[in-house]
């Protein structure tokens, strides 16, 4: 858990950093968070009124950063005073007009005059450990800066708002409640204070798994969220893999042609569905000839279609709607039970109005034509449904490994607490379980979060945030 001492250090020191992307650009910020922040900002620009918190202020970028010097450029400087800003320290950002080498001078003068280059992440670990954000929020800045879709950024949005925290407060609650009724009853056992009677306990630990389950069923949906998948569409040669491609990515990225084999490569493309990222791979048909009677360049396209397969979070095993199973098909279907899959009868239009079936070799089916469109906006939709586990799109949503183990782990306990209880053993041995879910719940926010861990969590920030 971070500690108060860990905190003050962090706070002695003022740290600077450009916040805007490298290169050239029509604004170029440079932050600064810590105690010297006010005055070293005063140095670096000369202000045309006095800071004042939550106000900005033109301000000239002057050589020397005095009145009398020539002056280099035009900046906005933004001030807010400890402990109402991003960081809870006093903070700065001056935005000058976005020339890399006005920001580098900037930056280095500021050093100059004692502020230390930010290391990444810094600025929002500070933010943390001055309580401003839990570690949730604190991840969620991370996911907004890299989202790639408006659907990632509104989760991370609301995250930042605190979403996932008030999903978890009121089972903390619960549980924190809980913990002081079995404690009570062994402190003040010989001050007439009722023991808490096992059905009660039952109950109680009962009542606090639901919601945790919800949650931790809602990474299903998170993941995805936040970090996309990868779809292949495998099949024979000439079933329509590169139309239904070309349908899906909205446009003629693969070539089509009549002639069997005319892919031989794997081509992958990156598309949003439903707002989340989705990495299609088309591949090379595979044959159910022997391998000598095939050319060295088509059976390098199979391997690599059947590395794919391997890959791939969701597989579609295309179908020709108008030619019946062979047996490389109904051995793929095979390879795919049991995973993620949707067996696809394409060229549909070709067979009247369309074959009628809910799955084939136990693999749910959608008829479909890459020609006309027919069916494709379903097998969007069932894409997406497979992809998420059919979660629901709900407010504080768990979206990485390390949300998904907390999480996990309170169960757990909460299981390990519900099985001792059930077999009278005393309030004593089931407070280490309970203790244990507690503990859990602290890491999801960081409030018990160890140092190494929170280190590793804000290193893959990028620099000045």
């Amino acid at each position: 858990m971070p500690t108060d001492e860990a905190s003050t250090d962090a706070a002695t020191d003022t740290i600077a950093a450009i916040s805007t992307p490298p290169g050239r650009g029509g604004i170029g910020i440079v932050r600064l968070s810590g105690p010297l922040s006010a005055s070293i900002a005063a140095q670096l620009v000369s202000p045309r009124q006095p800071l004042k918190h939550a106000h900005s202020r033109l301000a000239d970028v002057r050589d020397a950063g005095d009145a009398e010097s020539a002056r280099i450029d035009e900046a906005l400087v933004t001030f807010f005073a400890s402990p109402n800003s991003y960081t809870g320290e006093d903070l700065v950002e001056i935005a000058a007009h976005g020339s890399p080498v006005v920001l580098d001078f900037l930056l280095r003068r500021a050093l100059a005059l004692g502020a230390r280059l930010a290391e990444p992440g810094e600025f929002t670990q500070r933010a943390f450990l001055s309580g401003r954000l839990d570690l949730t929020q604190a991840e969620a800045v991370r996911d907004l800066i890299d989202a790639q879709t408006l659907t990632q950024a509104r989760q991370a949005a609301s995250q930042m708002g605190g979403a996932l925290s008030r999903r978890v407060a009121p089972v903390k609650q619960d549980l924190l409640e809980l913990i002081a009724l079995l404690e009570a009853g062994i402190d003040f056992a010989e001050d007439d204070v009722d023991v808490t009677p096992q059905a009660e306990i039952a109950r109680r630990i009962g009542a606090l798994t639901p919601p945790l389950a919800a949650l931790e069923a809602s990474f299903a949906r998170g993941r995805i969220v936040h970090d996309g998948f990868s779809l292949a569409l495998v099949g024979r040669p000439n079933v329509g893999k590169s139309s239904l491609f070309n349908r899906l990515v909205e446009r003629d990225r693969a070539i089509v042609t009549a002639t069997p084999g005319t892919t031989r490569d794997v081509i992958t493309e990156r598309i949003a569905l439903g707002g989340i990222p989705l990495e299609l791979v088309d591949t090379a048909g595979l044959r159910q000839k022997s391998r000598e009677t095939i050319e060295e360049a088509e059976q390098l396209g199979m391997l690599r279609s059947r590395e794919a397969l391997a890959d791939a979070a969701l597989v579609l095993v295309v179908l020709d709607a108008t030619q019946p199973l062979n047996d490389e098909e109904r051995e793929l279907l095979g390879a795919v039970e049991g995973r993620p899959a949707l067996a696809v009868l394409n060229k549909c239009d070709l067979v009247g109005s369309g074959p009628a079936c809910a799955e084939i070799e136990g693999i749910p089916a959608i008829a479909t034509s890459a020609l006309t469109g027919q069916g494709v906006p379903e097998l969007r939709e069932r894409i997406l449904s497979l992809a998420t586990g059919g979660a629901a799109a709900d407010p504080g949503l768990l979206t990485n490994l390390r949300q998904h183990q907390a999480i996990t782990t309170a169960l757990g306990a909460l299981a390990d607490a519900a099985k001792a209880n059930a077999g009278g053993i005393p309030h004593e041995m089931i407070l280490l379980d309970l203790y244990r879910a507690l503990w859990a719940l602290d890491s999801l926010t960081g409030q018990t979060t160890p140092d190494d861990i929170l280190n590793l969590i804000f290193s893959t920030f990028c620099i000045g945030k």
